[in-house]
């Protein structure tokens, strides 16, 4: 998740969107384990629908390879921090520690 993001809107656009790409789908989102179903949406991207995740939008970071990688946890980038979103919906910091402030703006 993007601490610079607005309610139902990413504001990751342009430069940012190279390391940051935001995840998409062309239908339904679905859940995997430990993920609430009830909890994923999607918000339009321009022309894309970009999943979320208890209203917050979705990214992948560039160095993260495969499943379970962090390599973007905690970074501030392009005017704001990026976390992972644990399936409570809550932006959580390298040490575990949820984020302060991890509800939308």
């Amino acid at each position: 998740m993007f601490i610079g993001d607005m309610q139902g809107m990413s504001m990751c656009s342009g430069p940012c969107t190279k390391p940051w790409p935001a995840v998409l789908t062309t239908g339904a989102p679905t859940a995997g384990s430990r993920v609430q179903a009830s909890a994923l949406g999607t918000i339009t991207n321009g022309s894309a629908q970009q999943v979320t995740y208890d209203g917050h939008p979705l990214y992948c970071f560039i160095r993260d390879k495969s499943a379970g990688s962090t390599a973007g946890e905690g970074i501030n980038h392009f005017g704001g921090s990026w976390y992972v979103v644990s399936p409570a919906g809550k932006g959580i910091q390298p040490d575990g520690k949820v984020v302060a402030g991890s509800g939308m703006q």
